[in-house]
């Protein structure tokens, strides 16, 4: 596909014609996968999947899978002569490369993806082993990231064919992490109603929320946001774009930092973030600070939460409500050395949107971290 603003309507998607049925695994292009999944077991409380490497016959990269109760994320890293992988490091470091989806047919989805305007990543292979069968096909989304259409409906093995299971003596306590909730993506100046079409008529998504730079603005920077769900609602991605501001937004620090497009955050849920945050944090894992002020007032705002707000400032989490009920939430710091990826632990308690009454504060955390590197 030339252009994104060439795909067809909408209007002729009467159906869900790419029916979803979750994030099947997220994909890392990293400098050193066994050290990455190393650090993701200890501290986000992943377990060892499977492997694959030269000792699996693949010889021009490694790639480490690991699991949270639904969570897969897989590290892969260049051995020797992988130009696609080398290229993709050289240009934004670590990062996420595939967002994979469980699908019940991977050539139709190809098919119907390429056919409405998709530009085509991978044409649908049929991968074997004694385990069974997989097939994936996969097209081109906003920046070098990738949508794999994954079917696995006759498939026993650990993980993938070509991988091996991955026995571990060291398997830390799961952290309470247990899907992931939204996959965010930032794209460029003008670029957010492209991509937004590009969902639509695609992949068949709809846009359920919009924000723009009066809803997600402080004092010195801005940025829009729109939300694009799949037909039940398994698969979000919300589309981060940049806004005029008097200084340098979180968008265009990422956009600098990652030379171009691509995930800014990955949300992942759990049914206790007090727990799971407690225990992330004892982990290493390190969040954005809040002022203790923003807890002077929020009762008022989201009215009555089953929890104590004590633990919640303490933690620094987050609470928002709409029509449907309250969420919880925290963000991490950066996970790499540039100011790029990082990670939403989020809890709803009903409701379905993404925080709106957060943005304030959270943006103001984040410009006060942009201000500590020298980015604001």
């Amino acid at each position: 596909m030339s252009d994104t603003d060439t795909v067809v309507s909408t209007a002729a998607a009467a159906v869900d014609f790419l029916p979803l049925q979750g994030t099947d695994y997220i994909e890392f292009y990293v400098g050193n996968a066994k050290q990455a999944a190393h650090f993701y077991k200890t501290a986000f409380g992943f377990r060892s999947l499977a492997y694959s490497g030269p000792e699996t016959g693949v010889k021009e990269k490694a790639s480490y899978a690991v699991q949270q109760n639904k969570l897969t994320f897989v590290f892969t890293t260049p051995i020797k002569n992988c130009a696609e992988i080398e290229a993709h490091l050289g240009k934004h470091g670590d990062g996420v490369r595939m967002l994979a989806l469980r699908v019940h047919d991977a050539a139709d989805a190809w098919e119907q993806t390429t056919r409405r305007g998709g530009r085509s990543y991978l044409k649908p292979v049929k991968m074997q082993d004694e385990q069974g069968e997989v097939v994936m096909s996969g097209i081109h989304t906003y920046g070098d990231t990738i949508h794999l259409f994954i079917e696995r409906n006759n498939y026993n093995g650990a993980f993938l064919p070509g991988y091996k299971k991955w026995e571990s003596v060291y398997n830390p306590p799961s952290a309470g992490l247990l899907y992931v909730d939204h996959c965010v993506g930032n794209v460029g100046w003008n670029q957010m109603n492209k991509w937004v079409r590009f969902y639509e008529a695609v992949m068949g998504f709809r846009n359920i929320l919009s924000f723009d730079d009066k809803d997600i603005s402080t004092e010195y920077s801005a940025l829009m946001s729109k939300v694009m769900s799949n037909g039940n609602g398994f698969v979000k991605f919300p589309i981060n774009e940049p806004a005029e501001g008097k200084k340098k937004s979180q968008v265009e620090e990422y956009l600098d930092f990652y030379n171009g497009e691509g995930v800014q955050h990955i949300a992942l849920a759990t049914h206790n973030i007090i727990e799971t945050v407690s225990d992330l944090q004892r982990r290493g894992v390190e969040f954005l600070k809040i002022p203790a002020s923003y807890y002077d007032t929020v009762l008022d705002r989201v009215g009555s939460i089953d929890e104590d707000l004590r633990p919640l400032k303490e933690l620094g989490i987050l609470i928002d409500r709409d029509e449907e009920g309250y969420l919880l939430q925290i963000f991490s710091k950066p996970v790499e050395d540039r100011p790029t990826l990082f990670f939403e632990i989020i809890q709803r308690k009903g409701a379905r949107s993404f925080g709106k009454g957060n943005f304030k504060a959270l943006f103001e955390a984040l410009e006060r971290e942009q201000e500590a590197r020298g980015n604001l």
